[in-house]
């Protein structure tokens, strides 16, 4: 075997192929050289064994992994596969370069490589900030704006500074994925709190920090995933102290970066992978590294056993107040099984008040990834044992189809959209559009929405493939992997802290599905986080989870407890304090009905920011909530001295219990206690919806005080069967007329009227 020499080897990674040049100085058991890469730039060394090449590389990018290579030589050609760690096998392909090919230069200086982001460090790539823009501003409210950037990149921050009769020394810094804008908000995907309330920041005295991410530095499959996900954030937040220091003179200013959702991901980067840049972390309605896309592919298989008979109506019936509180009770088998498999995930089953609209969710936005990671899923799943598909009693072999048609008119956008001349009868939703002719015929991309003939796609979809689609182009609807990833959940297992996969165990820990090589949630949150999520965090960190939340499940936020504790022992509880808020969802109320059934989160996460600077600047710690993790759902004790945390806690009934019959006219009696945690502050506000739709048209009236009683009386005018509500309003300082750090809950009770 000749493997000296320089190659040209492609590689299949989860970003897609990968194209490199490799040069060997081989000798008879042993070989060293170099390589060149998307991966980075390396020197190697390795042992000739058994006729193969075999090396270890330890690459940075897309996240730090070790990547181990075996290659055998044939004349000019090179053959191989590489592990890549969690990421599971790659296939390598090469053939010798001619021998004058100049081999690939000796490893250099790489503006990534960036080692420990400290405090005082400097990240090469973002070295030599400058501001184009330094002006006072009136609205919302006054404030000087500075914007500006990093020369040589495309990374744009902007700083909004209070007057300095305001300011406090401090400053609030949000992150999010979706941030394509330094500006505060709104981003691309609608999320009420990703974007920052400067009202509300000034107030706290502090300044506002906000970053592009890095813009274009951070597309492309091989990018640096820190770069978004904290060194920019980072290089801006250490620069925004320097013109702090010019605006109101010499001194350090505390700094707090929260974020939700994906933004949560981002913030636990930060924590664990910088020192001393930010003081404390406020990640909000946070998930595992394998969440995605788990919690929602359970969610979406739930769904369409659970709408085949319409038994939505008769599980939130049992679980709403004066229910039966037996959801299983009308379920055949199969719908028993599904029920019981999303409930024992940790989807919260009051979460399915709102059935009728409920579908697949953020899914679209990830959907893209399990058919690039895990190509050959579809057809295991199709053709294999241990795969629902595979088996005939599961039925999904007549819901299958494929349905030929054409694009009729194309609407541009990002993404474009698409109007078909046709469409099947069945459900197109995830279902994937593939090119039938041309140069991309055979590839696809997952369908996010239908409405009518018109097809939406999502923002992380393929856009070169659907920019490169015109009027005319024959297409073909084909629905086996939107059937097959409703599933892929049972084929993902992960470590074993993670409760919600205990149920895809025998009893002797052993898978019962069969597993895919790659699991594919922490190639996400590696992407979004910089790094898998160890635990290992600097600074203080305040979680604020949502009890309800569908999309990021709350016992999720316990595991990560679990992993700041072994990361950091005694520490642990030192630095980490938790509050789970009942009655939220993953996103805030923003229609009546919601509103009916759950409450914001906002003014708790007001409210956190201000704690979480008290703890740091003054050592007055947070209380966490107190609470249980059962079979992956989150249980929560009834009365608020119990419960600890922020949030009042509402204990309701209507003539003495938590339903009531009457007749049209009779008297409704509705009586509440109200309390709120100790030292959290007092009741300020209640509100009366008796209709139970969500506009709460009667104030309750009331003096603040931390716990209270109020009494109703109402007379329904019409037949049916009716949930009062009651939410009310807590402050942590008792202050009935600030807008800001308003903390709401709500109680429910149910009333037939005949």
């Amino acid at each position: 075997m000749n493997a000296t020499g320089s190659w040209k080897v492609t590689m299949s990674t989860p970003a897609g192929p990968q194209d490199m040049q490799l040069h060997i100085d081989a000798g008879d058991d042993r070989f060293s050289g170099r390589i060149e890469s998307p991966l980075g730039n390396h020197e190697i060394a390795g042992t000739i064994r058994d006729g193969a090449l075999h090396w270890q590389m330890k690459a940075k990018k897309p996240i730090p992994i070790t990547v181990d290579f075996t290659a055998t030589i044939d004349g000019d050609t090179l053959r191989g596969k590489a592990r890549l760690g969690i990421f599971g096998k790659s296939i390598l392909g090469g053939e010798r370069l001619p021998s004058d090919t100049a081999p690939p230069q000796a490893v250099a200086a790489d503006v990534d490589a960036v080692g420990e982001i400290t405090g005082d460090s400097i990240d090469p790539r973002y070295a030599e900030p400058y501001v184009d823009i330094n002006e006072l501003r009136a609205d919302p409210v006054p404030h000087r704006y500075v914007h500006g950037g990093f020369r040589n990149s495309d990374a744009r921050f902007s700083f909004y500074f209070p007057p300095a009769e305001q300011y406090q020394g401090r400053f609030f810094h949000n992150t999010y994925p979706m941030a394509l804008s330094e500006d505060i908000g709104p981003f691309p995907i609608e999320f009420e709190v990703s974007t920052g309330n400067l009202p509300f920041t000034l107030d706290s005295g502090a300044y506002y920090v906000q970053t592009n991410l890095g813009g274009a530095d951070r597309a492309g499959g091989m990018a640096d995933p820190a770069i978004a996900a904290y060194r920019v954030n980072a290089a801006a937040a250490k620069y925004s102290r320097v013109i702090a220091a010019e605006l109101y003179g010499p001194h350090r200013p505390y700094g707090y970066l929260f974020g939700g959702s994906g933004g949560s991901y981002q913030v636990i980067g930060s924590a664990e992978n910088t020192r001393d840049v930010w003081d404390g972390f406020l990640p909000f309605v946070m998930a595992t590294p394998n969440a995605i896309p788990s919690m929602f592919t359970v969610r979406m298989h739930a769904l369409r056993i659970l709408k085949k008979r319409d038994r939505f109506p008769a599980i939130v019936d049992a679980i709403s107040p004066g229910g039966s509180g037996d959801p299983y009770a009308t379920l055949n088998d199969e719908e028993r099984a599904a029920l019981r498999e999303v409930t024992r995930m940790g989807f919260p089953p009051r979460g399915w008040w709102n059935h009728a609209q409920l579908d697949s969710g953020y899914f679209m936005q990830v959907a893209p990834m399990v058919p690039m990671l895990d190509p050959g899923y579809v057809d295991d799943f199709w053709n294999k044992p241990g795969y629902l598909g595979h088996d005939p009693a599961s039925g999904l072999a007549a819901l299958r189809f494929t349905f030929d048609t054409t694009i009729s008119a194309v609407t541009p956008g990002f993404p474009p959209q698409f109007e078909l001349a046709a469409m099947p009868d069945g459900d197109c939703r995830n279902a994937h559009l593939i090119v039938i002719d041309g140069d991309d015929a055979g590839r696809s991309v997952p369908i996010a929405r239908v409405d009518g003939h018109r097809l939406s796609f999502a923002y992380a979809a393929d856009q070169s493939l659907l920019n490169s689609l015109r009027s005319g182009a024959r297409v073909r609807i084909d629905n086996a992997w939107a059937l097959a990833v409703e599933t892929y959940h049972r084929h993902q297992l992960p470590t074993p802290d993670m409760c919600g996969w205990d149920q895809f165990r025998d009893g002797h820990g052993r898978p019962i599905y069969p597993q895919r090589e790659m699991l594919i949630g922490p190639f996400g949150a590696a992407n979004t986080a910089g790094t898998v999520p160890e635990g290992r965090i600097d600074g203080r960190m305040l979680v604020l989870e949502a009890a309800m939340d569908i999309d990021a499940l709350a016992w999720q936020a316990d595991w990560y407890r679990g992993k700041v504790r072994a990361a950091l022992g005694d520490r642990g509880d030192e630095q980490f304090a938790i509050w789970f808020i009942d009655h939220t969802h993953h996103d805030n109320p923003q229609t009546p009905a919601a509103r009916a059934h759950t409450v914001s989160y906002e003014g708790a996460l007001q409210q956190g920011l201000r704690d979480l600077a008290s703890w740091v600047e003054s050592g007055q710690r947070p209380s966490s909530t107190r609470y249980r993790i059962v079979d992956a759902q989150l249980e929560l004790p009834d009365r608020a001295a119990e419960r600890g945390g922020i949030q009042p806690v509402i204990a309701l009934q209507a003539n003495g219990g938590v339903r009531t019959d009457v007749v049209v006219g009779e008297p409704v009696h509705f009586s509440a206690q109200i309390e709120v945690p100790p030292g959290a502050g007092s009741v300020v506000a209640a509100q009366w919806d008796f209709e139970g739709i969500g506009d709460y048209p009667h104030d309750a009236a009331l003096t603040p005080q931390a716990m209270l009683s109020l009494t109703a009386t109402h007379a329904y005018d019409k037949p049916g069967t009716y949930f009062a509500v009651l939410r009310a309003v807590s402050q942590r300082q008792g202050d009935v007329a600030t807008p800001f750090g308003r903390i709401e809950n709500l109680a429910r009770v149910r009333v037939v009227v005949r």
